[in-house]
């Protein structure tokens, strides 16, 4: 079981989204616009939360954006606008995934199911390890076991995705990796994602880990292929 947050100001849909997760066995807690939105999140720590975009007060947006700001929870946002420059806002803010209304309550059921397992999986991939093992780079150090990443000597707040990228690129120093290979290993082959999601996952990772002659900036392009981060000269 799972605590869920749902920030949606719509008391109809807000309340179909409770009950449709909640079957799922999910303890779900509903908040009503975005200020209300993030005191819930910071209150009660969740496994996931399911953001609305427009929202009262401020939007989930900016709602992304604070909790962002010292948390790693799973964000799913909902809008009823679908370009893909809005998709690429959300997820460059810190959105795990987006979700386009009307949309189905399976379809959603099947999108929370998929981030909590991708968060377990990658979870237990790390507890499979040795507590003690660390990735060692120039200006990066990586502790699988505590899940603490320092570029630079700050210490740098990744999601559970981004950790994921991140262990598996520079683990890998010099190996290129497809982005299906990444979409498979990292999000899970159940995973259901636009074209562009881990390209925007990348871009967000290379800005945490900070900017020129970082470890960011040492996550490359490989064009046609996929991504690599460069093996240390």
């Amino acid at each position: 079981m799972a605590t869920i947050v749902v920030v949606e100001d719509e008391r109809e849909l807000a309340g179909l989204i409770q009950r449709g997760l909640e079957q799922d066995g999910h303890q779900v807690r509903v908040a009503g616009d975005g200020p209300g939105g993030v005191e819930l999140i910071e209150r009660t720590n969740p496994d996931l939360a399911v953001l609305d975009v427009m929202l009262p007060g401020f939007d989930g947006l900016e709602v992304t954006r604070r909790v962002r700001q010292d948390r790693q929870t799973p964000i799913i946002m909902l809008t009823a606008r679908s370009t893909e420059l809005d998709k690429v806002l959300g997820l460059e803010l810190g959105a795990d995934d987006y979700l386009t209304k009307p949309f189905s309550m399976r379809e959603l059921q099947a999108r929370v199911n998929a981030i909590l397992r991708r968060v377990e999986r990658i979870r237990d991939q790390s507890r499979s390890r040795h507590d003690e093992e660390v990735i060692e780079l120039p200006d990066l150090r990586i502790d699988v076991g505590s899940h603490e990443v320092i570029s630079r000597g700050e210490s740098v707040h990744l999601t559970a995705t981004e950790f994921g990228l991140l262990r598996l690129l520079a683990g890998n120093p010099g190996r290129v990796f497809s982005r299906e290979f990444l979409l498979e290993e990292v999000w899970g082959r159940d995973a259901v994602v636009f074209d562009r999601t881990v390209d925007t996952h990348i871009q967000r990772l290379r800005k945490k880990l900070g900017g020129a002659g970082s470890p960011g900036e040492r996550i490359e392009t490989v064009w046609g292929v996929g991504y690599k981060y460069a093996r240390p000269g």
